[in-house]
C-alpha cells in the first residue's frame, strides 16, 4: 500500500486531507443492559462520531476462572482492584447475542460499527456480521497468531500500540502485512486508566507515521479532549475515546469515558484543529484583505500649509491604514508639503 493512499472504512476515507475519523468505544459501559447499550449507540450518533466500537470476548476466552493469586487484581492504583480477572471480564463483556442488534442500530443511525476481537472464535463470529474493520487492543498487540487471523480477512486493521517497544511494533507490523493486511492504522496509546497528559507523548505520532509508513491516530485514555485535539495538529487521522451516557452511572470504564456533550465537543474541535492545519502560508489571505485598513499608517496630525516641513509634531503613525506605510516615517521627516492639508489627511506621496 502506498504511504499516501487513503483507507476506506464504510463511507469514510482516512488519511491526510481528510477530517479525523472519530471512534466512540463503548467497552463495558453498557453495564450489562442491552437497552443502555442501544442508548449509547444513539447518543454516539447524535454526538457526530463516525464509528462505534465494541469488544468481542467472554470471560472464558480471556482468562481462567480462578479468583486468587495471579488472577486477582491487587494493584492499589487500579480502577478494578478487588476483582479477579474473570469477574472483571464477566462485568465488562458485551454478550455476543447483543452484537447484531447493536450493529443494526448503528446502521440505522448512519454510523459504522466494528469490534476488537480477542481470540479466533471472536474473529469468526464477527465475520458473520460482515464487520468493515477490526481493532487490536494494546494488550494483544504482540499476539501474532491473533494478528495473522485478523489480517487474513483483508479488512482494515487498527492496532493500539500501548506498551509496545519499537522492536515489538516492527514485528507486529511485519506480521500483519505478511498475513495480508494492506490497510493498517496504528494508534498511539498509553495503557493506563486514566492516562495523564504528561505520559501520553503524542510527539510519537509523526515519528510512528514516518517509521512504519502507515496512518497513525490516537487511542486516548486521558480526561477531556485537549490531548486528542493536539494530536490532530501532529497528524493523527483517527481518534478513539471511551464513551458513556453518564460517568456517575458507573461502569468498568466510566471514569475515563466522555459523556455525550463532551464527545460532541471532541468531534467539533478535532475537525476544527484539522481545518486549521491548511498549508504553509505567509502574507495576507483573501479573507484578511478587508482587515488591512486597520494597520497603522502615516497621517497628518494637525492643519499645515503648503511649504511647511513634516515633523514629529504634524505627522503620526496611527490607525487606519490609508496613508503611507509607517516604515517611511523617518524618510518623510524634514520633507516639505506641496499644498495645504488638514488634520486627519492620510499622508501620500503626492502631498510631498
Amino acid at each position: 500500500m502506498s504511504e499516501t493512499a487513503k483507507i476506506q472504512i464504510g463511507p469514510y476515507k482516512i488519511g491526510k486531507g481528510e477530517p479525523p475519523f472519530v471512534i466512540a468505544e463503548m467497552s463495558g459501559n453498557h453495564n450489562q443492559s442491552l437497552d443502555r447499550a442501544l442508548q449509547i449507540v444513539e447518543a454516539a450518533a447524535r454526538a457526530g462520531v463516525h464509528a462505534l466500537k465494541l469488544q468481542t470476548y467472554t470471560a472464558d476466552t480471556m482468562t481462567l476462572d480462578i479468583h486468587e493469586g495471579d488472577f486477582f487484581i491487587q494493584d492499589p492504583n487500579s480502577l478494578w482492584k478487588g476483582n479477579s480477572l474473570y469477574e472483571l471480564y464477566q462485568k465488562a463483556h458485551t454478550p455476543w447475542e447483543w452484537h447484531k442488534p447493536i450493529f443494526d442500530r448503528c446502521k440505522e443511525l448512519g454510523i459504522i460499527c466494528f469490534s476488537t476481537p480477542f481470540d479466533d472464535s471472536a474473529v469468526d463470529f464477527l465475520e458473520t456480521l460482515d464487520v468493515p474493520a477490526y481493532k487490536i487492543a494494546s494488550f494483544e498487540n504482540t499476539d501474532h497468531a491473533l494478528i495473522r487471523k485478523v489480517a487474513s480477512t483483508g479488512k482494515p486493521l487498527i492496532i493500539s500500540t500501548g506498551m509496545a517497544s519499537i522492536a515489538e511494533l516492527d514485528e507486529t507490523v511485519r506480521v500483519a502485512r505478511s498475513a495480508g493486511c494492506e490497510k493498517l492504522i496504528l494508534l498511539k496509546c498509553t495503557s493506563t486508566y486514566p492516562a495523564s497528559p504528561e505520559n501520553t507523548n503524542i510527539l510519537t505520532i509523526p515519528h510512528m507515521r514516518e517509521l512504519f509508513k502507515c496512518e497513525v491516530g490516537l487511542s486516548d485514555h486521558t480526561m477531556g479532549i485537549g490531548v486528542a485535539v493536539a494530536s490532530v495538529a501532529l497528524g493523527a487521522t483517527v481518534i478513539e475515546k471511551h464513551f458513556t451516557l453518564l460517568r456517575a452511572d458507573g461502569g468498568v470504564d466510566s471514569t475515563f469515558s466522555l459523556e455525550p456533550d463532551e464527545m460532541r465537543s471532541l468531534v467539533i474541535e478535532t475537525e476544527r484543529a484539522w481545518e486549521s492545519l491548511g498549508t504553509v502560508k505567509y502574507g495576507v489571505t483573501q479573507q484578511e484583505k478587508p482587515s488591512m485598513v486597520y494597520r497603522r499608517s502615516l497621517y497628518i496630525s494637525r492643519d499645515i500649509q503648503a511649504g511647511e516641513t513634516l515633523t514629529v509634531d504634524n505627522i503620526r503613525a496611527i490607525r487606519p491604514g490609508y496613508g503611507l506605510p509607517t516604515k517611511y516615517f523617518d524618510l518623510v521627516l524634514g520633507k516639505k508639503i506641496s499644498k495645504d492639508v488638514s488634520k486627519g489627511t492620510p499622508l501620500t506621496w503626492d502631498i510631498l
